[in-house]
């Protein structure tokens, strides 16, 4: 039989990059993942590899030193990097929405001057429009830029930063009054800003602070912080696109390729959760057979690689909808509360058909339950998907009476 969540129509290339994601991903981090993950370190010799294979810069043009491969290529190479560790596709999908602003939104000299180093790795990027107070609700942002000169000056808070520690360059999304009269709509009132500062904790450029990592029930090893502006100056030219305002709809075009990403990190998580399912229910017996001959457990794998391929499904397609310049929310948003609900349930299962030995820190699927629920939530939760999907329906299928 064939593995679960095969894609059609991928050409040689595509393949070959697989490929090889998959066996570094079943030689360097499978092995080591769980060690990591208890002690929450960050993996560097992962990451240096990952480096190597180029994956830091496969969706950057050619032309600024990338690989310029599709957004399906990446969710695919996503998918098989969760399915190892899922705190290692995070540390490369920070970087990615990033990078993707940059592309199609950054104005000449901020491509020229960013894209080739992201592309090497050399810069890492993480992008930050969370605060403590506003959750879901971008429009309640209440940091703010105010210019001075030929320089902007930050002040506030921000939250959830994936990278926050490790990065070099982050996107943050504030508020700038600057050109917009008051009354002007918040999301038209929004600038993204390209914050350069040196990786580590602390003060890390003047007037910008990165405290320390936030502990976490699961998630570990990638460092996710806050940032404190305190008179934060930045250069006009550091502006994403020259021009104030447009931040909203910046963050807004990431984040959709974000939850395309999100979708295939689902979809990883469940394809190791029903690997370890199915294999422990062959090896584990129970009444004189092995419980995988169980009707019940037979059930129970079914309905799980039923979900493992579903998911991938609707990735695929959101993906291949993006890749083709038409517009993506509607999938983009059912692929990512889709996968991520169906992973939590198929981590679940599995956690079940482990039995006490699930609750066990000494087997993999433990930290698959501690992970999953993240999904639930990044990248928007499952009600705001089901905003977006409610709204985009009504658009398409709007009642002419």
């Amino acid at each position: 039989m064939a593995r679960l969540a095969q894609t059609a129509g991928l050409t040689d290339v595509q393949q070959e990059i697989l490929s090889t994601v998959r066996d570094f991903v079943d030689k360097e981090i499978i092995p080591v993942a769980t060690e990591l993950e208890h002690r929450d370190e960050y993996p560097q010799a992962i990451v240096d590899g990952l480096r190597e294979l180029g994956l830091f810069g496969l969706m950057i043009p050619e032309e600024y030193g990338g690989l310029g491969e599709s957004l399906l290529t990446y969710a695919l190479c996503v998918e098989e990097i969760a399915r190892g560790w899922m705190s290692v596709s995070g540390i490369i999908n920070t970087h990615f929405i990033v990078a993707y602003m940059l592309k199609q939104h950054g104005t000449q000299e901020q491509k020229e001057h960013f894209l080739p180093r992201m592309a090497a790795g050399d810069i890492r990027g993480a992008f930050s429009m969370s605060e403590p107070g506003l959750g879901s609700d971008v429009s309640a942002i209440t940091s703010k830029a105010v210019r001075d000169g030929e320089e902007y000056v930050l002040n506030g808070q921000k939250m959830w930063l994936t990278n926050g520690g490790t990065s070099s360059l982050v996107a943050v999304l504030v508020r700038s009054d600057e050109g917009h009269p008051e009354g002007t709509a918040p999301h038209k009132s929004m600038t993204t800003f390209l914050v350069e500062k040196e990786p580590g904790f602390g003060e890390v450029r003047p007037g910008l602070t990165i405290p320390g990592k936030i502990d976490k029930m699961g998630y570990k090893g990638v460092d996710t912080t806050e940032l404190i502006m305190d008179g934060l100056r930045i250069p006009a030219d550091r502006v994403l696109g020259g021009v104030t305002g447009r931040g909203f709809y910046q963050m807004m075009d990431g984040v959709e390729v974000g939850r395309v990403n999100v979708a295939a990190r689902g979809c990883g998580v469940a394809q190791r959760a029903f690997e370890l399912g199915v294999q422990y229910a062959q090896q584990r017996h129970t009444f004189g057979k092995a419980i995988a001959q169980h009707q019940a457990i037979q059930f129970k794998l079914a309905e799980m690689a039923t979900k493992v391929e579903a998911a991938h499904a609707m990735m695929v397609n959101a993906a291949r909808k993006k890749d083709s310049g038409e517009r993506n929310d509607l999938e983009a948003g059912m692929a990512k509360y889709l996968a991520s609900e169906y992973c939590k349930e198929v981590v679940e299962d599995a956690f079940r058909i482990h039995g006490g030995y699930g609750f066990s820190k000494e087997y993999e699927i433990e930290r698959l339950y501690r992970e999953a629920p993240m999904l639930l939530i990044g990248e928007g939760t499952a009600e705001i998907q089901k905003m977006i999907i409610g709204r985009r329906l009504l658009e398409e299928y709007r009642f002419q009476g």
